[in-house]
C-alpha cells in the first residue's frame, strides 16, 4: 500500500480524514452543489470501486481504443478498498492522468474532490451502491452505477427520486439496455409480432461464485492492501475471511443479492421494457435450503403483474414472469429443436405470445422467434452509436433542458431494480408458505399475517456414522415476519452511515 499511496493517501490522508470528520456529509454535498459550474466541455470524473466491473466501465468511458483516450473526459480521482485487486487499474489510469489521486475509502475522496467533479462512476460491491450514488446525487453529480442498482427496494426508490430532483444524467450498468437485441425485442413485441404475452420464463446459468454457505468459522488476517472497514461500509461488522472479497461478495446477503440481483438486471430487462411493466402485485419464491447469511444455491421466483395500458398494435394483459437460477431452467418450448441450447451468453428469456414465442438471450442478445419468422418491424427505439458508457457521457454533457435520457436512466432502472430486489425478499420470506401480495407504491407486503415468524438455517449439521446420514440442523431464532420484511425492504445502516432523506413528491 505504501508504494501505491505516496501520491495521495499519505499526502492527503490526515488532513482529508480530519476535514471529513468535522464536516457532515450534507454540508459537503451542499458545498459541492453550490460550487457546481455551468455545463462542462470536459467531464471531470471520480471512480469508486474500480478493481472489478468498475474497470470495464472506466474503459468504456475513457478508452477510444487500447492506447487512445476520448478528449471529453478527465479522471481526477479513483477509490477502491482493495489496492492489490485494483493496482493494475490504478497504474494504467495514472499513466494517462498523472494528477489523478488515489484513495482506499471513497469518503476521503469525496471530502477532497467531490466539489471539483462533474460525475461519479460506482462499481463497488452491491451493498454500497446506494450510499455512494446517493451522496453523489445529493451533491448534484451525474452518476453511472453498476447493476444491481441497489441491494434493496427502498434504496432503488431513493436513487430514482434523488436523480429526478437533481436533474442529472444517470445510467445503470446493464449494458445490454443499449444493445440492438433489446431494441429488436421491444419493436417486435410492440408491433404485435408474437401477439399478447401472458407468460414469460427466464433463467441464468449463474451463480459462478459460491452460495448456499454457512458462516465461515475461520478468521483470516486482513491483507495490508485491504481497507476492510471501508468494504464493510453500512453493513453489520464481521471478521474478515477471503470468502467475502473480492468478487464473492454477491453470494452473501449482507453484501449482495445472489444470482437474481446480479443477472436478472441483464436478462429480465427486455421483459420489463418490452412489456411496459411497473410494480408486480404478487410474488412467490422457493429455493434450495435457505441459509441465514448466504444466498441459496438455486432458486425460483414467480411474479404477477397487472394489465397495463394497451399499445396501438398489441394489448398488455396480466402476465406471470418466472425466474430460475443455479442450474434450474424453464421447460423448453415445443418447437425448439432438440439439442439447441436456450443459454445465450448466460441465460435467456422466453416470451409466450398468442401468435408466436420470442427468445432473448442474456443482455437481450440475439432475439429470435421460435417459428423461424424474421420480423421487419418499424424501428422506433433510439439506437446507441458507441456503447452504454459513452451514451452516459453524451447525456452528461447535454443541457439539462434538452437532454435525451440514457437507455437505463434511473427513472427506468430504479423501478426495474425494485422488481428484482423485491424478488430477493420473496426468497427470504418463503418460510411463510404463501403467495405474497405487494403494494409497490408503498413498498410493502400486505398479507403477511400478524404474529407470523420466519427463520433460516445456520448449519445443516450433516454427518455420516456407520454409513447412516443424519442432520442436526441449527436455525436462527424465529423473528417477526413483518418486521423482518420491513428491514429487507429498507435496510438498517450501520457504522455511522446514513441514507439521505427520501425526497417528497
Amino acid at each position: 500500500m505504501d508504494k501505491m499511496s505516496r501520491r495521495s493517501f499519505l499526502k492527503a490522508g490526515t488532513a482529508a480524514t480530519a476535514a471529513f470528520a468535522m464536516t457532515p456529509g450534507e454540508v459537503l454535498a451542499a458545498k459541492a452543489k453550490k460550487k457546481a459550474s455551468k455545463k462542462p466541455t470536459k467531464l471531470k470524473v471520480l471512480g469508486v470501486g474500480i478493481g472489478g466491473r468498475g474497470h470495464a466501465v472506466l474503459n468504456g468511458v475513457f478508452m477510444k481504443n487500447d492506447k487512445e483516450l476520448y478528449d471529453d473526459v478527465e479522471l481526477i480521482g479513483l477509490a477502491d478498498v482493495d489496492w492489490k485487486y485494483a493496482k493494475g487499474v490504478m497504474d494504467k489510469y495514472q499513466k494517462f492522468f498523472p494528477n489523478c489521486k488515489m484513495y482506499n475509502d471513497y469518503k476521503k475522496m469525496y471530502a477532497e474532490l467531490l466539489d471539483q467533479a462533474d460525475a461519479v462512476i460506482c462499481g463497488t460491491a452491491d451493498h454500497t451502491h446506494a450510499i455512494v450514488s446517493a451522496e453523489a446525487l445529493v451533491a448534484g453529480k451525474h452518476v453511472y452505477c453498476e447493476k444491481p442498482l441497489t441491494r434493496t427496494v427502498y434504496e432503488s426508490r431513493l436513487l430514482t427520486k434523488l436523480a429526478a430532483k437533481a436533474g442529472v444524467a444517470t445510467q445503470m450498468g446493464n449494458q445490454g439496455a443499449s444493445g440492438e437485441g433489446v431494441n429488436l425485442a421491444c419493436e417486435w413485441l410492440w408491433n404485435g409480432e408474437i401477439g399478447e404475452v401472458t407468460k414469460v420464463e427466464s433463467f441464468t446459468d449463474r451463480p459462478i461464485w459460491p452460495q448456499g454457505l454457512e458462516h465461515p468459522e475461520e478468521v483470516h488476517k486482513i491483507p495490508s492492501t485491504l481497507n476492510w472497514d471501508a468494504f464493510i461500509g453500512p453493513a453489520p461488522k464481521r471478521e474478515y475471511n477471503e470468502i467475502y472479497h473480492p468478487w464473492n461478495h454477491r453470494g452473501w446477503w449482507d453484501f449482495g443479492t445472489g444470482a437474481l440481483g446480479d443477472m436478472a438486471c441483464h436478462i429480465m430487462h427486455p421483459i420489463f421494457k418490452a412489456l411496459d411493466l411497473g410494480y408486480p402485485i404478487k410474488v412467490q419464491g422457493s429455493s434450495t435450503p435457505l441459509m441465514a447469511e448466504s444466498c441459496p444455491s438455486a432458486q425460483m421466483v414467480k411474479y404477477t403483474f397487472p394489465a397495463r395500458p394497451n399499445r396501438p398494435k398489441v394489448a398488455m394483459p396480466e402476465v406471470e414472469v418466472t425466474w430460475y437460477d443455479g442450474g434450474l431452467m424453464p421447460p423448453r418450448p415445443e418447437l425448439i429443436p432438440a439439442g439447441k441450447s436456450l443459454n445465450i451468453q448466460g441465460g435467456c428469456a422466453i416470451f409466450y405470445g398468442t401468435k408466436d414465442i420470442m427468445v432473448t438471450g442474456c443482455y437481450g442478445a440475439d432475439p429470435y422467434l421460435v417459428s423461424g419468422r424474421k420480423p421487419n418491424s418499424p424501428k422506433v427505439c433510439r439506437r446507441v452509436p458507441v456503447n452504454h458508457q459513452r451514451d452516459w457521457v453524451r447525456a452528461c454533457l447535454e443541457d439539462k433542458e434538452t437532454r435525451v435520457k440514457t437507455s437505463s436512466d434511473f427513472s427506468e432502472a430504479g423501478p426495474f431494480n425494485e422488481m428484482v430486489a423485491m424478488g430477493v425478499c420473496a426468497i427470504r420470506l418463503q418460510g411463510l408458505n404463501q403467495v405474497l401480495e405487494w403494494d409497490g407504491i408503498n413498498m410493502k407486503f400486505t398479507n403477511i399475517p400478524e404474529g407470523a415468524k420466519v427463520q433460516a438455517m445456520i448449519k445443516d449439521g450433516f454427518t455420516i456414522k456407520d454409513g447412516h446420514p443424519s442432520f442436526n440442523k441449527k436455525w436462527t431464532d424465529p423473528v417477526d415476519a413483518r418486521q423482518f420484511a420491513a428491514e429487507l425492504i429498507k435496510p438498517v445502516y450501520h457504522n455511522g452511515y446514513k441514507m439521505p432523506d427520501m425526497p417528497v413528491d
